[in-house]
């Protein structure tokens, strides 16, 4: 092998243990299709373009999970053309709180985004992340980025956590399979959380008149609460009313490939899925 090969084959090898360095110590993970994307929705959204507007904007993506997994350093993902239930919702919910608050550059995403999806808005490796919907909820109602929507006459039912599918399934987690420490820090801020008695809305009153349903309003996050074992919420979206009044959801759906406003109404969705309980309510709060 010739001194110039070898010096052509180090580089290259050095240039791409750089790409994973970069990659491994936190850097954002973005196209410049993303960045632009963002700022041309911030410019372009009404002023009081509500939850939903953004929504919309993203029907017809693809679905594609594990989108975040991208080592235990966490790189801050943004992808806004590719969703699975969380992201859509931690990027509908991002871009509505900078509009809301003028915030226009991809800066400014950027530090939303942050805000919403790690504990205490600080992005500092994969435990850092809000990995269950709970968390995520309990950490943002803290510091009123959101509110729980409990309507007593429909929060008739009570969910009580105990969130341990993750410590107890770690080959399904790319970062845990092989880091029994990582597993052991999962378990902690499991049982951390857990023991909260949360009221949802069972799926039998979801069935009910947009009169009956008042408090939940067109843009409101939905979480579907879920009786599988080791977990609290097994999908997420934002709710919508037809013109008959009846309750959807719109969500990035795995069955469907896609991000869809659902023609099946909310409670034809739960009923199909005998796993599927009811529902929490979130609302953004713009005025944080």
């Amino acid at each position: 092998m010739n001194t110039m090969l070898r010096l052509s084959i180090f580089f290259w090898l050095w240039a791409a243990a750089m790409l994973m360095r970069a990659d491994g110590i936190g850097e954002t993970i973005v196209s410049d299709s993303d960045s632009a994307l963002v700022e041309r929705l911030l410019a372009t959204a009404p002023k009081d373009a509500g939850t939903l507007w953004f929504a919309r904007q993203f029907l017809g993506c693809p679905y594609v999970a594990h989108t975040l997994e991208r080592g235990a350093f966490e790189p801050l993902v943004v992808n806004l053309h590719e969703f699975d239930c969380t992201t859509l919702v931690e990027t509908v919910c991002a871009l509505r709180l900078c509009r809301q608050r003028d915030l226009a550059t991809f800066a400014d995403y950027k530090a939303m985004l942050t805000r919403l999806r790690y504990f205490g808005g600080v992005r500092n490796g994969y435990l850092s992340r809000h990995h269950y919907f709970h968390w995520w909820a309990l950490d943002n109602e803290a510091r009123h980025l959101v509110t729980s929507v409990a309507d007593k006459t429909l929060c008739t039912a009570v969910l009580r956590i105990d969130n341990h599918y993750m410590s107890v399934h770690p080959q399904s987690y790319a970062m845990l399979r092989d880091d029994p420490v990582a597993v052991d820090s999962i378990r902690r801020l499991e049982r951390r959380y857990n023991g909260a008695a949360v009221p949802y809305v069972p799926q039998q009153k979801i069935r009910q008149s947009r009169r009956a349903l008042s408090s939940i309003e067109d843009g409101d996050i939905i979480a579907v609460v879920t009786s599988r074992d080791g977990l609290d919420y097994a999908h997420l979206g934002f709710a919508f009313y037809d013109r008959y009044g009846r309750l959807h959801m719109l969500h990035a759906s795995s069955q469907q490939k896609r991000v869809v406003a659902d023609s099946s109404t909310l409670f034809n969705y739960l009923y199909k899925r005998p796993s599927f309980l009811g529902i929490k309510v979130f609302r953004l709060n713009p005025d944080f």
